[in-house]
């Protein structure tokens, strides 16, 4: 009789949360495929439409954050984390996450 045990044939659950959590990972391959839309908001302003259409090139609109504050990263149109602006090389900007933003789900 031999002291191994062989797992290959019962259920992930079966043999530990090691096995559990491989399940896991590979079920959520299904999904890496999937596009999604992630956008950065530097910050948001309310006017009138008379003040938009009087805007022109070079027109400054002040966004209701500060220079240097967080700016919000969503997905899918969910606020998903916090970040900060960073130049990826001389002419495209990027943006490194600080914060991840816990969203509360009232199921």
């Amino acid at each position: 009789m031999s002291d191994e045990t062989d797992f290959s044939e019962l259920p992930d659950q079966a043999a530990g949360p090691e096995a559990g959590a491989l399940r896991g990972a590979r079920d959520l391959e299904a999904v890496y495929d999937i596009p999604v839309t992630v956008s950065a908001v530097l910050g948001k302003a309310t006017m009138q439409v008379s003040q938009l259409l009087k805007l022109g090139r070079g027109a400054v609109v002040e966004l209701d954050r500060k220079l240097g504050e967080a700016i919000d990263i969503y997905v899918n149109n969910r606020l998903v984390a916090r970040g900060e602006v960073v130049m990826v090389d001389d002419s495209r900007l990027g943006v490194t996450m600080t914060e991840i933003v816990k969203a509360d789900r009232a199921i």
